[in-house]
C-alpha cells in the first residue's frame, strides 16, 4: 500500500506533461482553474492515473475531483478497494 506522499510525487509525476503552465502544484491546485486544462486533456490525464495506479475512476468520482489532494485522496481509496 502506497502512502499518501508516494501517491502525491506519483500525481505529480504525471502532471508534469500536462502543466504547460509550469503551475507550482499543492494540494489546492485546481485543474479547471490553476491548470487550465480543458474536458480532453483531462480525460487523458486520467486515463494515464488509472494506468498508473491499476485502478478506475468513475465518472461519478472524477465530476467531484477538483483539486490535487482530491486527487490523491480519491487514489489511495481506489487502491484500499
Amino acid at each position: 500500500m502506497a502512502s499518501r506522499e508516494e501517491i502525491m510525487a506519483k500525481v505529480e509525476a504525471l502532471i508534469g506533461p500536462f502543466n504547460n503552465k509550469g503551475v507550482e502544484l499543492k494540494d489546492d491546485t485546481t485543474f479547471a482553474g490553476d491548470l487550465e486544462w480543458d474536458s480532453l486533456t483531462v480525460m487523458d490525464f486520467v486515463a494515464a492515473v488509472e494506468d498508473e495506479f491499476d485502478i478506475i475512476i468513475t465518472m461519478n468520482m472524477q465530476a467531484e475531483i477538483e483539486n490535487v489532494g482530491q486527487l490523491a485522496d480519491a487514489v489511495a481509496k481506489l487502491m484500499e478497494q
